[in-house]
């Protein structure tokens, strides 16, 4: 077995080589970041192939990758605090008042909330449409379990109400939330930043002297904290590579295929609401086939990673060098698009999942009685949920417990889960880079200039100078 772990990583290092050359020709960040994509498809397809998903050798591979996999995600997740908190602050020092950081705000928020009630909308028409009931679904034991699991955490989900929520964002031990110690850290840092930019500005004038010191210091924060963002994003399409190729090596093909249809209606699903991110866009006057472009390699780190929270720092950069969205907005709408109003975890799955569900107790999922109740839930509850693995289920909970249908049976997708919670996480990104543009197209602070040209982001230009 060692010998075959040896092969295997010994291949897995060709493959990371074809990158690097790829990185030292000056390929653009794009093409690398899907090529990264596609050598993952490749290694994890032949491993599987070769050993089967369940197997010792696999296992040991897997854990392996994981090495650049998931310590890609770490150093990214290591950022995202300082990153929130230096250009939040930076941009409010810049902001001409308290007047338009309460708009961009409003309008970040609500387009998110907004999004994730059409969202939902789309869910349940796409459940309809593939005809998604559990009634006659079997459980294996892994299902039960999960089935099991999920009841025992129905009463954490029940407890949460909208107020508890929101308070919940309100950062009483900054250090803690710095630390990403509670699901709702992201949003609490992003109010303490908020207070630290708004007490500099009212400094301004009365000690000009400090808040000069103060405001040279961000500067200085700022420029170091976006350099580790650039050394760190140069690492993506390794980090993709090895996630992809997890994945795809892990995968159970005949659990897929047991239960395709809500496989086809998911992504039916998710495809229709990035239709609807696109009618938007085109909507405030930017090119589509140009957004989708410029987008693409966030969305690709969001599809294998699975983490929105981990896709702030892309999602930053890639708002702010290649849609032309100040870095202040940028920062904000990718802080609140991973915890408040996502449009796949929180959207259309809970959405799909209680149409699906309803059945099996006698209720007819297609009434008014129903789904206005339902849509009501989920755009509300869709506040607060968490941007790593298992905010979907969270939110399923607490939709399918309000809604007073049987959760355990939400276990029944757990085989299928980590493939469709892919296309969820890009879509929740998508929705949170969406968000950013309406306000910054609201507020008239997009840099066409920078949405029309085919430079490449600093990640690149920068390499290729150094």
């Amino acid at each position: 077995m060692a010998i075959n772990v040896i092969l295997n990583l010994l291949a897995a290092l060709a493959l990371l080589g074809l990158l690097y050359a790829q990185q030292r020709k000056h390929g653009s960040f794009s093409v690398r970041v899907f090529t990264g994509m596609g050598l993952g498809v490749v290694l994890g397809a032949a491993l599987q192939a070769i050993y089967g998903a369940g197997s010792a050798e696999l296992k040991t591979t897997s854990d392996y990758l994981d090495i650049v996999g998931s310590g890609y995600v770490k150093l990214l997740q290591m950022i995202i605090m300082p990153l929130i908190m230096v250009s939040i602050i930076s941009a409010i020092l810049k902001l001409k008042g308290i007047n338009s950081l309460g708009k961009i705000s409003a309008l970040t928020i609500g387009t998110l909330m907004i999004t994730t009630l059409v969202a939902a909308s789309i869910g349940i028409l796409m459940a309809k449409v593939f005809h998604l009931s559990a009634v006659g679904l079997t459980a294996s034991a892994a299902d039960i379990a999960r089935g099991v699991y999920l009841q025992g955490k129905v009463e954490t989900a029940q407890a949460i109400s909208l107020p508890s929520m929101l308070l919940s964002f309100i950062p009483a031990n900054p250090f803690l939330d710095m630390t990403g110690g509670r699901k709702t850290s992201t949003i609490a840092v992003v109010i303490f930043s908020v207070f630290i930019g708004i007490a500099a500005t009212g400094i301004h004038d009365k000690k000009p002297d400090i808040f000069a010191s103060f405001e040279r210091f961000v500067q200085v924060a700022h420029a170091i904290v976006m350099r580790i963002v650039t050394l760190v994003l140069r690492l993506t399409p390794y980090g993709v590579f090895a996630l992809m190729a997890q994945v795809v090596s892990t995968s159970s093909y005949t659990d897929i295929l047991h239960l395709i249809d809500f496989v086809l209606a998911s992504y039916s699903a998710l495809l229709l609401m990035f239709v609807v991110h696109l009618l938007i866009v085109s909507g405030l006057g930017l090119n589509p086939l140009r957004w989708t472009k410029k987008i693409l390699p966030l969305l690709t780190f969001a599809f294998t990673s699975r983490s929105s929270a981990g896709a702030i720092p892309i999602s930053v950069q890639t708002q702010s060098q290649r849609l032309g969205t100040p870095e202040g907005i940028a920062n904000f709408a990718a802080s609140f698009g991973a915890t408040i109003g996502q449009n796949g975890c929180a959207g259309i799955y809970p959405a799909m999942l209680a149409v699906m569900i309803a059945p099996t107790v006698g209720i007819d999922p297609f009434t008014l009685s129903f789904i206005a109740p339902l849509l009501a839930i989920i755009t509300i509850g869709s506040v607060g949920v968490a941007g790593v693995g298992g905010g979907a289920t969270f939110a399923a909970l607490i939709v399918l417990s309000s809604m007073n249908l049987p959760v355990a049976l939400a276990g029944l997708l757990i085989s299928i889960e980590p493939l469709i919670d892919m296309g969820r996480t890009a879509l929740n990104v998508s929705g949170s880079v969406t968000a950013g543009a309406v306000a910054s197209r609201v507020m008239g602070e997009t840099d066409i200039a920078v949405f029309n040209s085919d430079a490449e982001p600093a990640i690149d230009s920068d390499r290729k100078a150094a």
